[in-house]
């Protein structure tokens, strides 16, 4: 499967972006998929994750509340939901996938960049 993600920009604190990740090559439905993150100098960071029917999904603690993911199987996309946005937030977000076989996200497709202003 190829991932491609978008919908990143620059906001101001505070504000929302909602960014989208759009699936090919592969029967989607199979796949867990889940959203990274990376800021220069700093580690890669999951940011959610949702399972592959979408009834379930994890935020670690940085994000929840704040964040939501979800995915549309009919349409092979996932979305993130990003609300309340901190200058923190910034970096370059990228979808990923998981089979089921392996449980791992070594599927990724290209980033796109998220900048939050103060």
């Amino acid at each position: 499967v190829q991932l491609q993600a978008s919908g990143g920009g620059l906001v101001q604190v505070g504000g929302s972006l909602r960014l989208s990740c759009v699936a090919s090559g592969g029967t989607f439905r199979n796949y867990h998929m889940a959203w990274f993150r990376q800021a220069p100098g700093k580690e890669r960071e999951l940011v959610a994750r949702i399972s592959r029917g979408g009834s379930g999904a994890f935020y670690p603690d940085s994000v929840k509340h704040r964040f939501i993911i979800s995915r549309d199987n009919a349409k092979n996309l996932v979305y993130l939901q990003m609300n309340s946005l901190k200058p923190e937030d910034s970096a370059v977000y990228y979808c990923a996938a998981a089979t089921i076989l392996t449980g791992r996200y070594d599927i990724r497709g290209q980033g796109t960049q998220v900048t939050v202003s103060s």
